[in-house]
């Protein structure tokens, strides 16, 4: 069996996860429930009265364990390469098929913000074929002023 047919057919927990929290952040809810990546609610906490994100970290399968990174720019650059500043924290902005189009997030750079609007959105994109992804890590539902 190859990777095409575990992705694209009808047992794709990461696929449908990821189907999941697309709607969510479409439809933005401000009540919690379980805290798990397919709660049916994106929650609000103390500091959040409305969250439209459900920030996710990816590991690959050949990734040792390491959550995958891409640089919060669109220059043509490289993570580990000087001065390259990356992030390991995304926002699921498209599903097509077995492919998920990513937004990728950065650290706010305002630390006495990080509390409540712990990340910033790009404008910095990618998709990625989901037979490679092994693992999905969700993040504290959190508000993104996506732009």
């Amino acid at each position: 069996m190859n990777n095409t047919e575990t992705c694209c057919g009808n047992n794709n927990s990461i696929a449908d996860i990821l189907k999941v929290i697309l709607i969510l952040q479409q439809n933005a809810c401000p009540e919690s429930c379980l805290d798990s990546c397919d709660r049916p609610m994106l929650g609000g906490g103390p500091n959040c009265l409305i969250c439209n994100t459900r920030p996710v970290m990816l590991y690959t399968c050949c990734g040792n364990g390491t959550p995958w990174r891409m640089p919060i720019t669109k220059e043509d650059v490289v993570c580990g390469d000087n001065d390259v500043v990356c992030s390991n924290v995304f926002r699921v902005e498209k599903i097509d098929g077995c492919c998920a189009t990513f937004r990728v997030l950065a650290t706010n750079p305002d630390v006495a913000a990080r509390a409540t609007v712990p990340y910033i959105s790009t404008n910095t994109f990618f998709t990625m074929n989901l037979n490679c992804v092994c693992c999905l890590r969700c993040l504290q539902d959190t508000y993104v002023d996506v732009i």
